[in-house]
């Protein structure tokens, strides 16, 4: 399929698209600003994709210019539905990413896609703004909206906890500044989460919303003992309160029936297998 990847040179992005290549789908990278709805419609004509998937947006929690939490996740993602609206071809497939962000962190549990949203920053409430106002196309776009919880792997930023602790061991540093290390939280494997956007695209699940999770609460502790045992090597851990957040509940893992029932024959890397990936 001619497939339409938007942010394609972020760190999910860049995996997905050498991912479509080697199973021989002809994958375009948007190169348009999604504020400019022009130029967008321009190149979503000139491409006409028979798929999209969407990445592109502020990913960070703690970017700093709120403003462009809604320009690009909630008005961007509107000037890309906007766009494909006037396409003059065929799309079997419209994958939208949101977070599982939207859920909050006051519950706590295995979250699964009718539990209750409660978004609790500026990103999560973009994210589900942006669900909501997909809501416009579901009669004329074949959307499938996804929420992925926390995944990993090489190429990520060290600004995420997973990458800072594997750098700090690939350096042989002596100890590393953490906050609680004894909640329990996913940690899937991008390569994962790649070929379920692969798969989405071939099998469309077309106006359902998906939890993209393991379902396999780990500790961060846990997280620390592998890489030790991975590498030889010892790291003191310092508990820094600034990275301690209030009222976190303990166990925030996803429930990942509905993704089951889509791909039952879905394997998965272990934690295990990521974190020697990312160590080598």
């Amino acid at each position: 399929m001619r497939v339409l990847v938007t942010g394609s040179s972020g760190f999910t992005g860049k995996h997905l698209m050498a991912h479509l290549s080697e199973f021989g789908h002809d994958v375009y990278p948007l190169s348009s600003n999604l504020t400019n709805f022009d130029t967008l419609k321009k190149e979503v004509q000139e491409v006409q994709p028979e798929a999209v998937i969407h990445l592109a947006g502020i990913a960070a929690v703690g970017h700093e210019n709120i403003d462009d939490f809604y320009n690009i996740n909630l008005l961007g993602t509107r000037n890309l539905l906007a766009s494909l609206a006037y396409r003059e071809h065929y799309i079997s497939s419209v994958i939208l990413s949101s977070s599982a962000h939207v859920y909050g962190n006051k519950g706590g549990g295995s979250l699964s896609e009718t539990s209750k949203i409660v978004p609790g920053n500026d990103y999560a409430v973009s994210k589900y703004a942006m669900e909501l106002m997909a809501g416009l196309w579901k009669d004329d776009l074949p959307i499938t909206i996804t929420r992925p919880f926390n995944y990993t792997g090489k190429g990520q930023s060290n600004h995420f906890i997973i990458p800072k602790i594997v750098e700090h061991f690939r350096n042989k540093e002596d100890s590393i500044s953490l906050g609680n290390i004894m909640l329990y939280r996913e940690f899937g494997d991008v390569r994962d989460i790649i070929e379920i956007y692969r798969r989405l695209i071939e099998k469309p699940a077309v106006s359902q919303t998906l939890n993209l999770c393991t379902n396999e609460p780990t500790r961060l502790h846990d997280v620390i003992d592998i890489c030790k045992e991975l590498t030889g090597h010892n790291i003191e851990v310092k508990i820094n309160q600034r990275f301690v957040r209030e009222n976190e509940p303990e166990k925030l893992i996803g429930d990942d029936s509905k993704l089951r029932e889509l791909f039952p024959d879905l394997k998965r890397n272990s934690l295990v297998d990521t974190l020697s990936w990312m160590l080598s």
